[in-house]
């Protein structure tokens, strides 16, 4: 736990007993060529890390809990808990349409992909056997107006045999 108190300094101490606060002379302050302030950092850290090697982390996260008050504790958690069961909510429904989606498109989308290309495919060789019928050797590779338009009577005046439904 920190405890908090007060430290006087000298010049209040020497004003509240009734004496005379000498001035601070200005040349004790100044550093000379010789002092350097590295060396006086390197001393307060070491002293810091000295007092703070007795103290861990959790001490001092605990420490922290002192500063903010109970009713701000109590709001702060209020609405972690708040967004974070928002936040588990939103994932969790976005988890489930991200799944639906994906295995909807795999069971659905897939078969009618590969169904259409294979229809294509189909009526690709369905036009190629009728260039091929025509008798025009030159259609074969290629398909023309009325190469479809004289395969079409040609089909229509042959009986028509039993076919599958969607060709």
């Amino acid at each position: 736990m920190v405890r908090i108190e007060e430290v006087q300094d000298e010049s209040d101490k020497f004003q509240q007993t009734g004496f005379d606060v000498p001035e601070d002379d200005e040349k004790d302050w100044e550093l000379t060529d010789d002092e350097s302030d590295d060396d006086d950092l390197e001393e307060e850290v070491s002293e810091r890390g000295v007092a703070l090697r007795d103290e861990s982390l959790f001490d001092r996260i605990a420490a922290l809990k002192d500063i903010i008050s109970p009713k701000t504790r109590s709001d702060i958690a209020k609405t972690w808990q708040t967004v974070s069961a928002y936040s588990f909510t939103g994932g969790w429904i976005a988890g489930k349409l991200i799944w639906i989606g994906v295995t909807s498109a795999l069971l659905v989308g897939l078969p009618f992909a590969l169904a259409v290309e294979d229809e294509s495919r189909i009526s690709a060789q369905e036009k190629e056997m009728i260039a091929q019928q025509g008798g025009n050797p030159g259609a074969a590779g290629g398909f023309s107006p009325e190469v479809a338009a004289q395969a079409a009577a040609a089909q229509q005046a042959q009986p028509q045999g039993l076919r599958p439904p969607g060709f």
